[in-house]
């Protein structure tokens, strides 16, 4: 019997996927990314332990919800790919009972994901968190090339894919980093769209709950100005950007 380690779940609309979706958080991270809102996930023993069974089974009771409203199942975290053969397992089933199926990483553990896992996935949303490799080391102190190796297989496997992006004033809005990112992603075939997420606060209690420093706690959050900047340098490579 699969399990994995989960934190919680979520109902959600227009962030996490297509329509309204069923979101899984689980437990369990590679990253520690400067600006995580969620550092109740980082770790596997923190989570509750279910099994593919008994996440089948909530979803089942919001089955007509998120049906009606061209939703589904979006499997997030923490890092699913941490858990592979739970997130697989659960894609598969999801897949079974007819529910479109999202993915939403870092692609930073992309090798983790066969091709069978990804034949399962309606839609990956990677999270592309800079397009400077010592940028991306110093915010989330992993490599940036197995994101953009990812990327490069899912467009190969024909893997829908929305790409996320935080926009963290002094750390991820480089202009010239931006344009780089954007040709980048211009050239995969599969990209649907790409959301340009400001950076938030948001997640500051949780880290004086668990009493570790947040990192980022005197950063600014980007103002509109940036923000249109940032879109329109993805519009400009014929982008959807959000």
């Amino acid at each position: 019997m699969t399990t994995g380690r989960i934190h919680s779940w979520d109902l959600s609309t227009g962030v996490d996927g297509p329509g309204t979706r069923f979101v899984l958080f689980v437990n369990g991270c590679p990253l520690r990314c400067l600006y995580c809102a969620n550092p109740d996930t980082w770790h596997m023993r923190d989570g509750k332990e279910a099994t593919v069974d008994e996440v089948m089974a909530e979803i089942e009771k919001h089955r007509p919800f998120i049906t009606a409203a061209g939703g589904g199942v979006t499997i997030t975290g923490g890092e699913p790919l941490l858990q592979s053969a739970f997130t697989a397992a659960l894609l598969r089933r999801c897949k079974e009972a007819g529910l479109h199926t999202a993915l939403d990483t870092s692609g930073f553990l992309g090798a983790r994901a066969t091709d069978r896992l990804l034949a399962d996935t309606d839609l990956v949303l990677l999270d592309i968190k800079s397009f400077d490799a010592e940028t991306y080391r110093d915010l989330t102190g992993g490599r940036l090339e197995p994101t953009l190796d990812f990327a490069t297989r899912l467009d190969r496997l024909g893997v829908p894919m929305w790409i996320c992006y935080v926009l963290v004033p002094g750390w991820t809005d480089d202009p010239r980093s931006v344009d780089s990112l954007a040709r980048f992603v211009a050239n995969l075939s599969t990209v649907d769209r790409v959301d340009i997420l400001p950076f938030h606060k948001l997640g500051a209690e949780k880290y004086d709950t668990l009493g570790i420093p947040f990192p980022l706690r005197d950063t600014p959050v980007p103002d509109p100005d940036m923000i249109d900047r940032v879109r329109r340098q993805f519009r400009d490579h014929g982008l959807a950007a959000y």
